[in-house]
């Protein structure tokens, strides 16, 4: 293992002695400084997870989920100086965590809270104004080679759990009274403006807007999903300035 190499793995592994070759300039003791710039290091990254994480953590407590996070920067280091990009398989991570096993909703509400901060970070697109999207709407000649490209923000979250009913729980009472977390639910979240929102839909409006989004026609997203409503889909798209390009191309 090279210097390199050893130093890094000595920073993430409390259980690894102080790297060899390391002298202070002022006189004190290698070990000592080494074991303060470990702390704050993988302090500032299980930090960065909390950030990005805050209803993990309260799902489960400060302690539980600093401990967890501990463990996961261990076995994750970053691989970019982005911290926004961190923690992007603390889920998967989750999904394998034993001592999480006794909150079986967990790792989706991480899902969900990592594409919140997806969408924030996603690339801006102008919406379409909604009187042209109503003008193809109602146009007979076009309708049936219409396409709606959607914000790159916009995500899809397919949960056997009620995940959106408990993000949004703690986002006010933070209690889940009268929450059925075993009612499976698909969530759908995208960037409004500076604004990240996420809202609950049915199963064949999700299906409606994972077939938009993998450009499909919109009469073919219609016909090749479940039974919803296709107006509320639409005018939650157009309000929510989710459409982002008329193509009326049929595709090659």
């Amino acid at each position: 293992m090279s210097t390199q190499a050893a130093f890094a793995a000595a920073l993430l592994d409390t259980e690894r002695p102080c790297p060899e070759g390391l002298c202070s300039a002022n006189g004190a003791d290698p070990a000592s400084r080494f074991a303060v710039y470990r702390n704050n290091v993988q302090s500032s990254l299980i930090n960065a997870l909390a950030d990005s994480y805050p209803v993990v953590e309260q799902l489960v407590g400060t302690e539980f989920f600093r401990a967890m996070a501990a463990l996961f920067v261990q076995h994750q280091p970053p691989d970019t100086p982005l911290m926004s990009r961190y923690g992007d398989a603390l889920a998967d991570f989750i999904d394998g965590f034993e001592p999480a096993s006794s909150v079986p909703y967990l790792a989706d509400v991480a899902r969900l809270e990592r594409l919140r901060v997806l969408a924030y970070h996603a690339a801006d697109a102008n919406p379409v104004r909604p009187e042209r999207i109503s003008a193809a709407l109602a146009d007979p000649h076009t309708l049936s080679e219409l396409r709606l490209e959607l914000h790159p923000s916009l995500h899809l979250l397919d949960s056997r759990h009620a995940v959106f009913a408990i993000w949004a729980a703690h986002q006010h009472d933070a209690t889940l009274a009268g929450v059925d977390v075993y009612q499976g639910q698909h969530a759908l979240v995208l960037r409004n403006g500076l604004e990240v929102e996420v809202f609950a839909l049915d199963h064949g409006a999700s299906l409606f807007i994972r077939h938009l989004r993998n450009g499909q026609s919109l009469l073919g997203a219609v016909e090749n999903s479940p039974e919803f409503d296709l107006n509320a889909t639409l005018a939650l798209l157009i309000t929510h300035n989710a459409i982002t390009c008329l193509n009326n191309k049929v595709s090659p």
